[in-house]
């Protein structure tokens, strides 16, 4: 019996462009990574304000049998069996964190006759989201380490509700002191790592329904407290 990688590799993939000529997506509206790959932007939504709305199916509460079926074969097999019967069909999947990928879980593109291709690079990296999720919020991190260093907006360092994050599990990095190393690194103090789909930025990301929202609710996070317990968000430390 061929393994999930094998099945995939013997696959032979039909370009992203033309499948995107399959849906009416106009070109400008997208941008290729590659040939398999494309990222749609957000302003074609605005274009689809004209047409009557689709079916929307959810697949959730599954639990994976040990062959493997669960939610993302489920979904995948029956958008591919929705199309096989001439019915125009998507399936939107999660993108897979590099933690689960890496760790006992696996990947989360499916599996057998079931899978999104190309397989390998949509669990490795894919368009690049979360790792542009995961610098924006190491940012935040960074500058609030440089407002508590300089004593600006009064921050007790007792009180930063902000962790760190990366796309993968590593347990000995989920509690750690930061800023050691002298004064010219800043004052030491307790903080921790969390994978990066756990990020707040990932969570406001999902939920924004514009660029303008996104700001707003960026801006709001609340990542601190001041010496009179008052909230210190993104927007004190003037970066959104």
């Amino acid at each position: 019996m061929l393994t999930d990688i094998e099945i995939a590799r013997s696959a032979k993939l039909k370009k992203i462009d033309l499948i995107a000529n399959e849906l009416d997506i106009p070109e400008e509206y997208y941008n290729l990574y590659g040939k398999n790959i494309a990222k749609v932007s957000h302003k074609y939504l605005n274009e689809l304000d004209f047409k009557n709305d689709g079916n929307l199916v959810m697949v959730t509460a599954i639990t994976p049998t040990p062959a493997g079926e669960g939610k993302t074969t489920t979904s995948i097999s029956l958008s591919m069996a929705l199309n096989k019967i001439h019915k125009r069909s998507i399936v939107t999947l999660r993108e897979p964190s590099l933690g689960p990928v890496m760790g006992i879980k696996g990947g989360a593109a499916g599996g057998g006759y079931s899978q999104v291709l190309p397989m390998e690079d949509i669990n490795l990296h894919f368009t690049g989201d979360i790792h542009a999720v995961s610098s924006a919020h190491n940012l935040v991190s960074a500058i609030l380490d440089d407002y508590i260093k300089y004593n600006k907006c009064d921050i007790d360092s007792t009180e930063v509700s902000w962790p760190r994050t990366m796309d993968m599990n590593d347990r000995a990095l989920r509690q750690i002191i930061v800023a050691l190393g002298g004064k010219k690194n800043g004052y030491p103090r307790e903080d921790g790592f969390i994978i990066t789909a756990a990020s707040e930025i990932m969570a406001i990301l999902c939920l924004a329904e514009n660029l303008e929202d996104l700001k707003k609710k960026l801006s709001n996070i609340v990542v601190a407290r001041n010496k009179k317990r008052e909230p210190i968000t993104v927007k004190d430390l003037e970066i959104t």
